[in-house]
């Protein structure tokens, strides 16, 4: 990477910002009124702690940071969940629509649960733990009240993130969500319990998963989701929890078969940045979990060498090697067009589907470090700080618009340095 893709990333900047500026005023009147309606059960808590001089403040965390920390938590709903909240006026009014801005639903919750976690507040540490035990606990309930076999783990649908990135994509950032937080609940009995619904889960995407590595998940650009289903598979594994190898190796596959592609399908919405971005993130976090894996490998592969065993872990290696080697290539691709600011524009504006392919981004080139990750990141932190809105919160400005989304995605750029590196020791194998 080099002066051309922060030249690139300063020009989209450019955009972007007059963009913000541009909606941000006509939706002022707007936020005010939001933030005053009674269902808003943290609101309250919120203006008691800055009115106190106190607003859960983490060392580390920028003040873009915080003031994102405290729009979320000031628009916790009172069931523990979040809804997509205030949509640009951009995209017009409906009555579902309206209807789903404040009513909780997984995909929006699990995307706030995860940037408080990066942001130092899980169910068990934080200023803010009970805000986001609350959370947790309306993502389990969901989940347990789902039946054992669809892929669905909500009655909740029709939801703007639902629409644009897939159907179900609550599954696979609930996914997420509980393995990043595995471990980190308040006490045994909540952390039981915690790993009975991502079990469930994991159950779900395995069970429902085609042999191509994809799912059933309709919407208007599902690569995303592919990409962050791959990615919550990944995580669960690295975090110890039981996921089979054939459902990784899958979802390997699919995400190698669509780079050898090339461009950007029908899946990606014709948009070479949720292509780009997809793929690469699905390819290396394949490869953070495969790395895990290699020192058992290479000792199965010497102790009894004409072993099936030993057959199995050589061809384990040497399959890595190569995964290894495509990732590194998607990256130089990738990094080689972020010098070009239409591709980092994506569909032409900051969108959520614009953020999530920033944070996959940017956790795909934190994995194998260096100059790239350092410039893009320096950039890109630059883009998302000068879009906040003047309230903390981040809007889309088409496709996924809804504040909830669209702040946790934009904090989870500014914190992709802090994304859980996996732990040999913790892998199982499947």
């Amino acid at each position: 990477m080099n002066g051309w893709v922060r030249r690139g990333i300063a020009a989209c900047l450019c955009v972007c910002t007059a963009v913000a500026g541009f909606s941000g005023a006509r939706a002022e009147k707007r936020r005010e009124a939001v933030q005053d309606t009674p269902e808003l059960a943290s609101a309250g808590q919120g203006r008691v702690a800055a009115a106190a001089g106190g607003t859960g403040a983490v060392a580390g965390n920028s003040r873009e940071i915080e003031r994102g920390v405290q729009w979320l938590i000031a628009h916790q709903l009172r069931d523990g969940g979040w809804g997509q909240g205030d949509e640009s006026l951009d995209m017009g009014t409906n009555a579902e629509m309206a209807a789903l801005r404040d009513r909780s639903n997984v995909a929006d919750t699990s995307m706030a649960l995860l940037a408080l976690a990066r942001a130092g507040h899980t169910p068990s540490r934080g200023a803010h733990r009970d805000a986001a035990l609350r959370g947790v606990h309306y993502v389990l309930r969901e989940i347990e009240a789902s039946d054992e076999k669809s892929l669905a783990v909500t009655s909740v649908t029709g939801t703007r993130v639902q629409a644009k990135i897939g159907s179900h994509v609550d599954t696979f950032a609930s996914l997420l969500l509980l393995s990043e937080l595995k471990a980190a609940m308040p006490d045994a009995e909540s952390n039981a319990r915690a790993d009975r619904a991502l079990a469930k889960v994991l159950r779900k995407v395995e069970r429902n998963q085609t042999a191509d590595g994809a799912w059933s998940n309709q919407g208007w650009a599902p690569a995303l989701t592919q990409s962050l289903a791959s990615k919550g598979l990944n995580r669960a594994a690295q975090r110890g929890a039981a996921v089979s190898d054939e459902t990784l190796e899958r979802a390997e596959r699919k995400a190698q078969g669509d780079y050898r592609k090339g461009g950007a399908g029908d899946a990606a919405a014709g948009v070479e940045l949720y292509a780009g971005a997809a793929n690469l993130g699905a390819m290396r976090d394949s490869v953070r979990t495969r790395e895990t894996k290699k020192d058992k490998w290479a000792a199965e592969a010497k102790a009894e060498p004409a072993s099936p065993k030993a057959v199995a872990a050589r061809r384990a290696l040497e399959q890595t090697a190569l995964v290894e080697r495509e990732a590194d290539d998607a990256q130089r691709s990738l990094v080689a067009r972020l010098a070009d600011p239409s591709f980092v524009r994506g569909f032409g504006s900051n969108g959520g589907e614009e953020f999530l392919s920033y944070m996959l981004v940017s956790e795909s080139l934190l994995a194998k470090g260096g100059k790239d990750w350092e410039q893009w990141n320096a950039a890109i932190t630059q883009l998302v700080q000068n879009v906040q809105n003047g309230d903390g919160s981040w809007t889309g400005h088409h496709c996924i618009t809804g504040r909830t989304f669209c702040t946790a995605a934009a904090l989870l750029v500014l914190m992709s340095d802090r994304a859980p590196a996996p732990t040999a020791s913790r892998l199982q194998h499947g």
